[in-house]
C-alpha cells in the first residue's frame, strides 16, 4: 500500500475516447485501485479552439460504461482560469516570466531544432524590440539538467534551456498552456503519482521547474507506451482514432495491450470482473523500456 496515493486520467475532450486513451485510463485506474489509492478525472478543455461540443460529457459516459468513475467531482480546466492567474502572476513576480512578441515564423527562422521543434533562442527575454508588442508569456529557464527517475523509462534528464528554451505559459489569444495548467491543477488536486502516455515524457521537466518556481510538490511519474495504427501514428482524432466500443472484449483487449496477460478464461467475463483481476494482479513493470504499441 502507498500511503495517501492520489491517482487521475486528464483527458482533452476534442473527441471520443479511443483505444489508446482508454488504455491510459485503465493503467491510471489500476495502478491508483492497486495501491488503495484514490483516482480522479480531470477535463483539460482549456484549449477551447480544440474542444468539441459535448466530448466530455461523452468520455465520461464512456469511462463509466467501462467502470472507472472519478471518487471526487470532476475537475474542468475552463472553470480555472483564476488559479492561473495566480501562479503567473507569481512567477511575474518573482521576474521568472516575460512578455514575448515572437511569431512562429521568427522563431522558426532563427532557432535550433530541439527535442520538440524549435529551440526558442531567447530573443525577447531582456525586452521587446522597440515598436513590437509582447502577447505571450514565457517562462525563464536554465540550463541545470532536470532528472528525475520514471517508473517505467527509467532515468531521464534534459537541459531545458538548450532543448527546449524559455517556454509560453500564457498563449498569444490568452489562453492558458497545458504546462502551468497541468501543473497547477496536479497541486491543487494533491496529485501524488502521474500515469499518462510516454508522449508526454519530455514535458515532465518542464513542469518540474515551474513546480520548483512555485514551490508546489513533484508527484511520482509512470509514463506509459502510447498506442499507435500501422503507421506509427498515436491514436488520436488527427489519426482518426474510432471511439472505443463498449464491451468486455475491448477490456480484455487493453489488459492485453497493457501486457498484463488475462488468463483466457477472463474473456468470458464482466468488465468488473475483468477490473478486480486486474488491480490484483497489476504489474506495471511489463511495460519498462516501451514508449509504443501498435494497438
Amino acid at each position: 500500500m502507498t500511503a495517501g496515493y492520489r491517482g487521475r486520467f486528464a483527458p482533452s475532450p476534442t473527441g471520443p475516447l479511443h483505444f489508446g486513451s482508454l488504455a491510459a485510463a485503465v493503467a491510471s485506474y489500476l495502478d491508483a485501485r492497486h495501491h488503495d489509492g484514490i483516482w480522479l478525472v480531470r477535463m483539460e478543455d482549456l484549449d477551447v479552439p480544440r474542444s468539441m461540443p459535448g466530448a466530455a460529457d461523452d468520455i465520461l459516459q464512456t469511462l463509466s460504461e467501462f467502470g472507472l468513475s472519478s471518487d471526487e467531482p470532476v475537475m474542468y480546466q475552463s472553470q480555472r482560469t483564476s488559479a492561473y492567474e495566480m501562479a503567473l502572476q507569481q512567477l511575474k513576480e518573482m521576474n521568472a516570466a516575460y512578455l514575448c512578441a515572437c511569431t512562429r515564423r521568427e522563431i522558426l527562422d532563427s532557432a535550433l531544432h530541439g527535442i520538440e521543434g524549435p529551440v526558442y533562442p531567447g530573443t525577447c527575454r531582456n525586452g521587446i524590440f522597440s515598436g513590437r508588442e509582447g502577447k505571450a508569456w514565457r517562462v525563464k529557464t536554465n540550463d541545470e539538467a532536470v532528472v528525475f527517475e520514471d517508473r517505467l523509462q527509467g532515468r531521464i534528464s534534459q537541459h531545458i534551456e538548450s532543448e527546449i528554451g524559455d517556454f509560453v505559459v500564457r498563449r498569444a489569444d490568452q489562453l492558458f498552456a497545458y504546462q502551468l495548467a497541468v501543473v497547477v491543477d496536479d497541486a491543487a488536486q494533491q496529485i501524488t503519482h502521474v500515469v499518462r502516455g510516454a508522449d508526454l515524457l519530455y514535458s515532465t521537466p518542464r513542469q518540474m521547474h515551474l513546480q520548483r518556481l512555485l514551490g508546489l510538490a513533484t508527484p511520482n511519474y509512470m509514463h506509459l507506451p502510447v498506442a499507435v495504427n500501422g503507421k506509427g501514428e498515436k491514436l488520436s482524432k488527427q489519426t482518426l482514432a474510432r471511439p472505443a466500443e463498449q464491451s468486455p472484449d475491448t477490456m480484455f483487449k487493453v489488459l492485453l495491450f497493457l501486457r498484463q496477460q488475462p488468463p483466457d478464461d477472463l474473456r468470458s467475463a464482466s468488465i468488473d470482473e475483468m477490473l478486480a483481476w486486474a488491480k490484483e494482479n497489476w504489474q506495471p513493470e511489463k511495460l519498462a523500456g516501451f514508449k509504443q504499441f501498435a494497438a
